[in-house]
């Protein structure tokens, strides 16, 4: 699974380990898959990225999911803030943005690292994922290989405690009110779920950015995700859901019985499970 040219043309050209961001400037391995740049310089909009000022509330979903979305949010807990605390983090169809937060102690019980190929050699929690995303993880890269599509995993798991640097890092840099622009609170990552993985490939330089969607990595992973159990969180024109813009690297893993579904509806987690901002 891992081709040959990816790992020499990685061992030549990322020995920094380091993704460049698409305003120019180099992250830090920290930082890279937080796309932490602010919305006035980026075409990778910002996973970690666009604010939100709308609060959910729970909405009827389609007929055939009201089940599914009450049992989402029967556990949750609003918080003194209004956003709420999800009550089953560790569910594999958990929504979680801007006003719906994992627990601050919540860690995944079963992460492990998928056999595909990373754009960096070391060792490192971000190659993480739970254990059935990472497996078909696997199965998705094996399947992208056969049609002749090289993908490279950027980033997976990261911890509340790894958010948290990032963000404050960006406050010192920025202040509050520009960093709640362009990065994630710690708790609103979806990444902590261990249930994402950002992915790249070569067509870009293995940078992060929106124009990986128009590569023939991208176009197929807009086609045929889904078939392996994982959805683009992040679709183009969805961000005033989201809270995020587009980001065609961004696969997370919400089982088949539920990806197919949504692929076939064109819409964001949010929408499927009835979870709409309150302005919607």
């Amino acid at each position: 699974m891992k081709n040959v040219w990816i790992l020499t043309f990685l061992s030549i050209s990322l020995t920094a380990c380091s993704i460049t961001s698409s305003g120019g400037e180099q992250e830090s391995k920290e930082d890279i898959p937080a796309s932490s740049q602010k919305e006035s310089e980026q075409d990778p909009a910002d996973k970690e990225g666009q604010s939100s000022s709308s609060k959910e509330t729970e909405q009827a979903p389609a007929e055939e999911e009201k089940d599914t979305a009450s049992d989402k949010t029967e556990k949750d807990k609003v918080l003194e803030d209004g956003t709420v605390e999800v009550g089953e983090p560790e569910s594999l169809q958990v929504v979680v943005n801007k006003t719906r937060k994992l627990p601050g102690d919540y860690v995944p019980e079963d992460l492990t690292v998928p056999d595909v190929p990373f754009y960096f050699t070391e060792d490192h929690p971000k190659k993480q994922m739970r254990e059935e995303a990472a497996r078909h993880l696997e199965e998705l890269f094996t399947a992208a290989e056969q049609d002749g599509i090289d993908l490279v995993a950027a980033s997976g798991y990261r911890s509340y405690d790894r958010q948290k640097r990032i963000y404050e890092r960006n406050v010192e840099v920025y202040g509050k009110e520009e960093t709640d622009t362009f990065s994630a609170q710690p708790g609103t990552s979806e990444h902590q779920t261990g249930l994402a993985m950002d992915v790249t490939s070569a067509q870009v330089a293995f940078k992060l950015e929106q124009s990986f969607g128009e590569t023939n990595e991208g176009e197929w992973l807009a086609d045929h995700a889904h078939e392996y159990g994982f959805i683009i969180r992040y679709r183009e024109g969805t961000k005033d859901i989201t809270g995020y813009m587009y980001e065609p690297w961004h696969l997370r893993y919400v089982g088949k019985e539920f990806s197919t579904d949504v692929h076939e509806q064109a819409v964001t987690l949010e929408e499927f499970f009835g979870l709409y901002p309150s302005d919607q």
